[in-house]
Order: structure tokens, then sequence, then C-alpha cells
């Protein structure tokens, strides 16, 4: 169910991630021109609606429908959005993630029935129109079937916010919210869930709290902090450069492991997150767009200008909160926050699984991968870190860093999160695979070049 859950969130936040970097320009542009921004500018602001209503949800749209087929999916699922657009002045970003993969599925299905028999130097012609007369009828059935069915969908999500905002019930997300994201499901959340509710609400109110609830680096500053004092071993000592990572970084996934180290933490991250959505609620504070990654630095920029007093102080406080009641955990806890224990047994299983399989002689192993569930964050900074300790060892090879869902076929060494083991193993079944617990490396990332290099 996990393992369902995890490849779900993964296809939505997929088709949102890839355009982040969009979001981020649209909501520089917002907080910028519109006329409540820093610099209100008439005509400049004139960008605002349209890539709002438009270009967002059709580059979603697009991303969606090439995960599924390729470009000919995208460009299907992209015609078929702009049915869903073109029948509401909302943004219709709920749609736009049906109609992308919808759009590359039934592509794929048409090219099926069509394969092996177009009579030679009719291909393109075929292909053209096929593409173009499918493209064409889900455009006209998104305008009359999916827009009002989103419309519906749209409607019932603000019924249940306004519930929750009206009884100061919003901080309760935080109760599920945190321990998913120790499952790795945050990108899923934030960019799956959050991010769609949010640009509905900036449509209507400029600002939207949703990109502040999981973003929030609050909750996980306050756990790190609490190891850097009150952590033993190997926890302690790494804890400090975690902190960093994850605050200005904004790789949150880097301080999942201290969790799992010892669980009773998730309910100061709970705690943290749940006095952090208290405050931004009590402000009204919000931001403009998504703060990806979700670093203070993004944060801030993201920030919509009447919110940065109780944006900090919701960071402040849900990180004062997180750090008391970890720090009181771990101080009178029983349980070994030592995580060398940890990191040995995940070495040792490194081993065992590399030996069963079969290591390769140094000098064939040429494709190597650092693999997280979206590709970004902490499988970029493994990635780093990785191919300077191989380098350092004589092997002159550069980790690339992948989503796992991306990772090429003929991958030869993957290194991922020992949660994500399974989806590797089916990605690439031939690949030999290496998982870890901790993203900051240490002895994980020893053993695995210890093993590379043999």
């Amino acid at each position: 169910m996990k393992e369902n859950v995890q490849r779900f969130g993964r296809f939505l936040s997929g088709m949102v991630m890839p355009n982040i970097a969009v979001f981020i320009a649209w909501g520089f542009i917002t907080a910028l021109f519109i006329p409540t921004g820093w610099m209100p500018n008439e005509t400049l602001a004139q960008m605002v609606a349209p890539m709002q209503r438009f270009l967002l949800p059709t580059l979603i749209a697009y991303t969606g429908g090439k995960m599924v087929y390729d470009v000919r999916g995208g460009v299907v699922g992209a015609a078929a959005a702009i049915g869903i657009l073109a029948g509401t002045e909302d943004p219709m970003f709920i749609g736009a993630m049906i109609a992308g993969p919808l759009g590359g599925w039934l592509m794929k299905k048409v090219d099926g029935l069509f394969a092996g028999k177009i009579p030679a130097g009719f291909e393109m012609l075929v292909n053209n129109f096929s593409a173009g007369i499918l493209g064409a009828l889900l455009a006209v059935f998104g305008c009359l079937a999916i827009e009002p069915l989103c419309v519906g969908i749209k409607d019932v999500l603000v019924i249940c916010v306004d519930f929750l905002v009206k009884r100061s019930l919003l901080p309760l997300t935080s109760l599920f919210v945190e321990p998913a994201k120790i499952l790795l499901l945050n990108n899923a959340i934030n960019h799956g869930v959050f991010t769609p509710l949010g640009m509905d609400q900036v449509a209507e109110a400029g600002k939207s709290i949703f990109f502040l609830i999981e973003a929030n680096p609050g909750p996980g500053l306050g756990l790190l902090l609490a190891y850097s004092f009150f952590g033993k071993g190997a926890a302690r000592s790494s804890a400090p450069s975690a902190v960093i990572i994850h605050f200005l970084g904004g790789i949150h996934e880097i301080y999942f492991p201290y969790v799992l180290m010892n669980p009773l933490t998730v309910l100061a991250v709970m705690a943290g997150g749940m006095s952090g959505v208290f405050i931004n609620s009590i402000f009204n504070s919000g931001l403009v767009s998504a703060a990806s990654p979700g670093s203070i630095i993004a944060i801030l920029g993201m920030c919509a200008k009447d919110s940065y007093i109780g944006v900090i102080l919701s960071v402040i406080v849900a990180a004062a909160v997180s750090f008391v009641i970890a720090a009181f955990i771990l101080k009178f806890s029983n349980k070994n926050t030592d995580d060398n224990a940890l990191e040995e047994a995940s070495a040792a299983v490194s081993s065992m699984k590399s030996e069963a399989k079969g290591a390769k002689p140094a000098g064939t192993v040429s494709k190597i991968v650092f693999a997280c569930d979206a590709g970004m964050g902490s499988s970029a900074m493994g990635a780093t870190t990785l191919t300077k300790k191989l380098n350092a060892a004589g092997m002159k090879v550069t980790v690339e860093h992948f989503a796992l869902d991306d990772v090429p076929k003929d991958t030869q060494v993957i290194v991922t999160h020992k949660s994500l083991v399974e989806r590797a193993e089916t990605r690439c079944p031939n690949a030999l695979i290496f998982p870890i617990t901790n993203f900051m490396g240490g002895k994980e990332y020893d053993e695995i070049v210890a093993q590379l290099t043999k």
C-alpha cells in the first residue's frame, strides 16, 4: 500500500516539479507588479492572469502527458487541457492533472492500433492527423465534461478548506503531513495537493497559506537543533551540518533519518508543524507561489508583501516548539539515539546485496545513479558527495541524480533510500542497488565506495 501511494504521489508531483521554475517566475512577477506588490505596474501586471490561467496549467498537462507517452502524449495532453481552461475563468490545475495523463494514455492506445498498419510514405500524415483529431476531440470533451467535474471537485475542496479555516482546525493537517513526509511523501503532498489548492487561493486572495504547510522548515530545524545539543554519537556530530542543508538548502529529507532513529520525535515535528500553521492562520500570512525547495531563502522570496512578520514568526515558533519537545524526548527517552548502529546495519545490508548480485570491477562501472523520489534535493546532494568520495578513491566517475521513475534502464548501480529499493529493482532489475538510510552519508557512503572499488 505504501508503495502504491508513493507511486501515485510521485506521479502527481512529477507533473508539477519540472515546472517549478515557471511557478517561481510567476511568483516573482506577482509579488512585484500587482497593485499590492513591491513595484506596482499596470502594464507588467497584465502577465499575471494569463500565466496563471493558461501557461502553468498547460505546462502541467504537457508534462503529465509526456510522462505517459513522451512528446506525442504531452502535446495531446496539452490540447485536452485547453478545452478545460477555456471553459472557466479560474485556473484549473486539477483539470490539467487529469487531462494531461488522459491525453497521453489515449494517444498511446491510438498509436498502438495503427502500429504496423501504415503504408510506407504515409507515416507522418497518419501520425499528425491521428494526434490532431484526438487532441481536438479531447479538447471538446474537456470543455463539456471534465471542466464541470473539476469545478465540482474544486467547490468541494473549497468547502472543506473553509470548514477547517473557520473553525481554526487547519493546524490539524500537520498531524498527517509530518508523518507522511517521513515516509517520503513530502513532494507528493506539497506539489500534488497543496500547490493546486494554493494556486486557486492565490487567484482569489493574492496569497496562500497552503504553500507553507509542508514547506515550513521550522519543525525540521527544531529537531536537528535538539539532536545537536542532546543527541549522541554520530547523530549529534552530523546534526549541525544537516541544519545548514535543511534550513538554507531546503532539503527536508535530511532530517527524516533523525526521526526514524527515535520515532517518538515525530511528535516534535508534528507539534512544530501545527504551531507554524497556527501562527500563519493568526497573521493571515501566505506565499504568492510554491517555495521549492523548502529553504528559508525560497520562502522569503515567495512571501507576500504583507506576510513577512507572520511567515518569519511561524518558522521561529515551529522550530522552538519542535526543539523543546524533541530535546525532552532525547534527554529522557531510554531509546538509543546514536545512529552508528543504524549505519552499520545498513552497510551490512548493502554488502550482502552487492555480494549476492556480484560487484563489478571498478573499470567496468560507468553508470552510477543516485535516485530519490523527485530527483532533486536529496539525490543531487547525495550524487555530489558520492562523486567526491569515488574520485578520492581512484574511480573517475560522475554520479548522476534522477527521479526514481526516470532512472535510465542501462544504469549499473543505483543508490537510493531503503524505502525505495523495491521501486528501484522494478525500474532496473539488473542494477546493483545500494540502500541508504541517511543522506548525510558517513559509513554508508564509505561502504558503497569500498564495494565499488573492489
